[in-house]
């Protein structure tokens, strides 16, 4: 069956964190990746980091096949450097139609003084692209000699793999709030970051799906313009050691308190199953590398318990440290996988 991986606020959820934690532990033959390279993903396993941008983050185990699906929008040199980086290019595939930003697609849209300076785009052509597919003068994948030996009709080999009772993880990209068509126009990212959108992205309809994980951060950050709710003064996020950097752009992030009530729309939203909680140890520092529930402090337990109430789904995945196995994994407990 299918599981689906998606983001629950605006992005920089963690979502490398817990995709690569689940390429590891999950059981899963085929990981797909949807969205662009707008978006990053930081990976550390093993004492190694890795800022990811198209790749999915499950490469880190070397007996997954990785993918890129349909909808995804990539660079050639975005994509080479990052399977040469992470010595994946010999079980990666790409469907024949995901489409290809070159540099003219960059240049036009840094050149957009509304895009760059009223929305703020990160600038890497991912927008203009996606408006040049709209009306049908973007390249695809199927078009570069290049890239020729990836091609593969991607989701043929996700049913294929599907009907060989094999698991599949489709990995979402960004965040529910900066979705197209859900998040708070014009201040969002240019497809639908929903498990919806997720599916048209891989190209497989919602009946093979199982679950879906929408993951959050123990607070919310936000990169670029736009409301954030309870949004933190910078003194005071970085007294409360809160502060991070964007993976693609290097900008400070905005910092939010947790937002219960975008938590909850967020779970409606997307359908989700279980839900993840990444920098659990950033509101906790005793939960700093735990990895047995039963160890993490009374109160940390507490605002797990309390959340989980509050959402009406099982927290299965808890995140206590940037290494992919700080990880806390209740998913045989609470679901039975």
């Amino acid at each position: 069956m299918l599981d689906i991986l998606v983001g629950g606020f605006y992005g920089d959820e963690g979502k490398g964190k817990i995709a690569s934690y689940l390429g590891l532990k999950g059981g899963y033959s085929l990981v797909v990746r949807t969205g662009s390279i707008n978006a990053g993903h930081t990976v550390k396993y093993n004492e190694k980091t890795w800022k990811i941008r198209i790749l999915p983050s499950a490469f880190v185990n070397p007996q997954v096949k990785l993918a890129l699906g349909p909808g995804a929008l990539t660079s050639v040199e975005q994509l080479e450097k990052e399977l040469n980086d992470t010595r994946s290019s010999d079980r990666f595939i790409m469907d024949p139609h995901v489409g290809i930003i070159t540099q003219k697609e960059i240049e036009e849209e840094r050149e957009d003084e509304y895009l760059m300076k009223v929305i703020g785009s990160t600038g890497q052509g991912v927008g203009m692209s996606e408006a040049k597919r709209i009306l049908r003068k973007l390249k695809l994948a199927k078009e570069f000699r290049e890239l020729e030996k990836y091609i593969a009709d991607v989701p043929e080999t996700i049913l294929s793999s599907i009907e060989n009772e094999e698991k599949v993880l489709a990995e979402g990209t960004q965040g529910t709030y900066l979705s197209l068509f859900h998040g708070e126009y014009p201040f969002v990212t240019s497809r639908n970051t929903t498990s919806g959108g997720v599916l048209s992205e891989v190209g497989v309809g919602p009946k093979y799906v199982k679950d879906i994980i929408v993951i959050f951060k123990s607070f919310v950050t936000r990169v670029g313009e736009g409301y954030l709710e309870n949004e933190l003064p910078k003194e005071k996020a970085e007294e409360l050691g809160l502060i991070e950097r964007g993976t693609v752009t290097g900008r400070i992030r905005r910092t939010a308190p947790f937002n219960l009530s975008l938590a909850k729309k967020a779970i409606r939203i997307n359908s989700a199953t279980q839900v993840a909680i990444t920098k659990l140890d950033a509101l906790f520092n005793d939960a700093k590398g735990v990895k047995e529930y039963s160890k993490l402090p009374k109160e940390a337990r507490k605002w797990i318990e309390n959340l989980e109430e509050e959402l009406k789904t099982p927290v299965t995945i808890i995140g206590t440290g940037e290494d992919a196995l700080d990880t806390i994994d209740l998913r045989k407990e609470k679901v039975g996988d």
